[in-house]
């Protein structure tokens, strides 16, 4: 029988545990709506590094705590940022950070997969779509608000991925417009390729990881790794380097602007 680990005390932003041979990671931090602080994305960083070094863990779930699981990348910490460095460097090193979380997501060699409900708001929608896989409850709402905000939609490098993944056309009218959308247009677009009951969500996960388990340990990371290489040819892979550079200046700019 596969034993469950208790939490890993060493991270004050997640709850992390491990059941078997699958690891599950929760934002946890409800009283902000899971917002991703620059110390959230350290320990996911953390967690999804050591994950390489552990190739008995073949499943990642990642998932949310509270009533929804994640409302976007922590604003006020971007505003602190840019009073503390008006030039947006400290913004370079947090949208770094982004970038190498969602390409980690990307590359480790488990297999990811997202369990959301709730709100999933920009930075939120970036760590679902760069999971291998997604589930997400019927009532969950989604939302591209970078425009609204004056910056420019790259968090974690997401924009490629999106396009890539749900289709150019809509993707830019949701960009534009910052409209709202739900979980059956997300699964129609490819974002969720679940959208359950609420209830019936983790009943939904568990059927994915079971014949995961039962794959060659071998078996999944190489397909992981072969599609990760045929799909990144459409990605602009490149450009998504700028997406830090592109973030910062972006609400250095804004920031400058009078009221």
């Amino acid at each position: 029988m596969p034993v469950t680990t208790p939490t890993d005390n060493r991270y004050k932003t997640l709850h992390v545990s491990q059941d078997g041979p699958v690891l599950h990671v929760r934002l946890d931090s409800p009283e902000t709506g899971n917002t991703l602080t620059a110390a959230t994305l350290d320990e996911l960083l953390a967690v999804l590094g050591a994950v390489g070094d552990r190739p008995e863990i073949r499943v990642l779930v990642l998932s949310g705590a509270g009533e929804h699981f994640c409302l976007g990348a922590d604003r006020e910490e971007f505003a602190t940022s840019l009073k503390a460095d008006p030039t947006g460097g400290g913004l370079r090193v947090i949208a770094d950070k982004a970038r190498r979380v969602c390409e980690a997501l990307d590359t480790t060699t488990a297999i990811t997969i997202a369990q959301v409900h709730g709100k999933v708001i920009g930075a939120g929608l970036a760590l679902t779509v760069f999971c291998d896989l997604r589930a997400g409850a019927d009532t969950t709402r989604f939302r591209l608000p970078e425009v609204a905000l004056g910056v420019a939609p790259v968090w974690g490098g997401v924009l490629p991925r999106l396009l890539s993944e749900a289709g150019t056309a809509r993707i830019r009218e949701l960009l534009l417009t910052c409209a709202p959308f739900g979980a059956e247009e997300a699964q129609e677009m490819s974002i969720l390729h679940k959208a359950v009951p609420a209830g019936e969500l983790d009943a939904a996960v568990e059927a994915w990881v079971k014949p995961l388990l039962r794959r060659p340990p071998e078996a999944l990371p190489l397909a992981k790794a072969v599609l990760g290489a045929y799909s990144r040819g459409t990605r602009l892979a490149d450009a998504g380097l700028l997406d830090a550079q592109l973030l910062s200046a972006a609400c250095a700019v804004s920031a400058s602007q009078p009221g």
